[in-house]
């Protein structure tokens, strides 16, 4: 969030074929919800592209990267590491400190796919489980950003955006940034 430390969402493994999809979403949760840039380790798939297209179109700022490999980027990371697993501590017991470190310095919030090597829970200051039973990454990365920002992400203002969704009660809106910062009525797509 402006203003704040920046917060990094690293993507930690990618199953080609299996984990495209969630891969992809992880970065876009990432960015919807308050996070400063993703990195995806190792090959992504597509996943790189399609996130830097929709921030290309629905705005920014949010930067996609792909890094080699997460050992050095994790233990060299100048700020706190925190480890998404479903075994670790409950997120309502630590989102405090948390937010207090994270007012101080950079956030890595690691987020796995396949096994995580042990090294990455040794190396987290926190390893945070949003509940101990199984369930999706890209939810647990949902709840964390809510829970970090505390529900300020849900009102942020999106920079150099093409398209802009408009909230309604129903149907599917979407205006034409540029064409409704020039005056003009804004074109209308469903999607």
């Amino acid at each position: 969030m402006q203003g704040e430390p920046e917060v990094a969402v690293l993507r930690l493994g990618h199953r080609p074929g299996r984990d495209d999809r969630m891969t992809t979403h992880v970065g876009l949760t990432a960015r919807a919800l308050g996070a400063d840039r993703v990195l995806f380790a190792g090959d992504a798939g597509g996943s790189e592209e399609t996130v830097a297209d929709i921030t290309d179109r629905f705005g920014g700022p949010f930067e996609v990267e792909v890094v080699e490999s997460h050992r050095a980027l994790v233990r060299d990371w100048e700020g706190s590491v925190v480890h998404l697993t479903m075994y670790g501590e409950r997120v309502q017991d630590v989102e405090a400190a948390i937010r207090d470190a994270h007012a101080e310095e950079p956030l890595l919030v690691v987020v796995g796919a396949e096994k995580v090597p042990f090294e990455v829970y040794d190396a987290a200051d926190w390893n945070v489980g949003v509940t101990n039973q199984p369930h999706s990454e890209v939810a647990a990365l949902a709840v964390f950003l809510d829970r970090l920002f505390e529900g300020r992400e849900l009102d942020r203002e999106w920079a150099g955006a093409e398209r802009r969704v408009v909230p309604q009660e129903t149907g599917k809106r979407v205006e034409e940034v540029r064409a409704t910062e020039e005056g003009g009525e804004g074109a209308e797509r469903s999607g």
